[in-house]
């Protein structure tokens, strides 16, 4: 999911699907090819000769990316992108950013960039039309709640089911709603997420379900009131059911094997480790509730 700016306008949604059904390390099981083979690879597949080309939405938010810059190699995202070019031998000034907006980013089709970042997650029908990397980030979905909602408070799984969501269509948190809170009355359903926050902040919905990181950040630093003083909580976090951000390529790019090398390798020499707690940590120490 993206994060949004005090007007809350052009925010991304979270990572959109069809339908929640999601199982740990469900990507791409592409060959895992060696780093010193990947550097031919690299170099013969390219989508521009000489330059490896990532794409993520315009605009893009922190923890995810910082000042809107994917080059500066600040929030999550960035870093791992320049993480993964290093460990394969790309220099940082070889990787070339462009823009895809996150809804047309897994349509079928030829793509115009080498893979996409946009906190986008990995589900069985979208890997019918593009291709997934293994995870770079397994995420977890959570609730944002204005503090004066009941909700704040009573929370047990009997207790969630008779609130009032809202979120964004198709997104992986309006999926949760339904298949796991599973409420008594409609979630409403709106087309872009700062709609479904404005709805939040005026009181017409009681809470939305989105990733943990997200809405840590949202309601730590962007909900605010008229008079800029900060008015949701995240209420809790919920267990995992395995949904998990890969970066998407077009289907079947002969890349994919040598990214997930690179991941593989920055996860056993704990540099994933290291940038999830630098960029995300303040983000999701949230306490887990049940749904």
């Amino acid at each position: 999911m993206r994060n949004l700016r005090l007007t809350l306008a052009g925010v991304m949604g979270a990572s959109v699907l069809t339908a929640l059904t999601l199982t740990p390390g469900v990507a791409a099981n592409a060959a895992s090819p060696s780093l010193a083979s990947c550097k031919t690879t690299i170099a013969s597949h390219e989508y521009t000769k000489g330059k490896l080309t990532v794409a993520t939405d315009n605009p893009v938010y922190t923890p995810w990316f910082v000042n809107n810059k994917p080059s500066n190699g600040k929030g999550y995202e960035s870093a791992v992108v320049y993480a993964i070019a290093k460990i394969l031998g790309v220099a940082a000034s070889k990787v070339h950013w462009v823009t895809e907006p996150f809804n047309t980013s897994y349509t079928p089709g030829a793509k115009s960039f080498d893979f996409d970042i946009n906190e986008i997650s990995y589900t069985p029908d979208r890997a019918k039309a593009v291709t997934f990397s293994a995870s770079y980030y397994d995420v977890q979905q959570s609730i944002v709640a204005l503090k004066t909602n009941a909700i704040v408070k009573k929370h047990s799984p009997s207790q969630l089911k008779n609130y009032l969501y809202g979120d964004q269509i198709g997104t992986t948190g309006l999926a949760y709603i339904n298949s796991y809170l599973k409420p008594t009355k409609p979630a409403r359903v709106y087309s872009t997420l700062d709609q479904a926050v404005a709805a939040l902040q005026s009181g017409q919905i009681d809470a939305i379900v989105i990733d943990t990181p997200t809405g840590q950040y949202m309601a730590s630093s962007q909900i605010v009131d008229s008079k800029k003083k900060l008015i949701a909580t995240q209420v809790g976090q919920f267990p995992s059911v395995g949904e998990h951000y890969g970066l998407l390529f077009s289907k079947n790019n002969a890349l994919v094997g040598c990214i997930n090398t690179a991941i593989s390798t920055l996860n056993a020499n704990g540099t994933v480790a290291a940038l999830s707690k630098k960029w995300l940590g303040i983000y999701t120490s949230v306490a887990v509730i049940k749904p």
